[in-house]
């Protein structure tokens, strides 16, 4: 079954930083079969009140792909610089 990761990233202080994570990451998530579905654009809130700055979606194989993305020594040598440079939520969903 497939896995979704969401990420809202709520708000960026360091936008030198937060450039080399976005200049870096997408290489490791494609490395590891990933998938980016959504990646910034425009956001409309349909209900509620989640109105999220910028979203980003990946797309993953299984919840044991996304788990192995998270932990390779590839992503981890990056994402000190999202934690350092941007205040964010993420989840991991699985669906079809």
């Amino acid at each position: 079954m497939a896995a979704y990761l969401i990420v809202d990233i709520e708000e960026v202080f360091d936008k030198v930083k937060y450039g080399e994570y976005v200049k870096t990451v997408p290489a490791t998530v494609e490395k590891y079969g990933g998938k980016y579905l959504v990646r910034g654009g425009r956001v409309t809130v349909a209900a509620g009140d989640w109105n999220p700055t910028r979203l980003i979606i990946v797309e993953f194989e299984s919840i044991d792909k996304f788990n192995v993305w998270w932990h390779s020594p590839e992503y981890r040598s990056v994402a000190h610089l999202r934690e350092q440079s941007a205040r964010t939520k993420a989840i991991v969903v699985e669906g079809v």
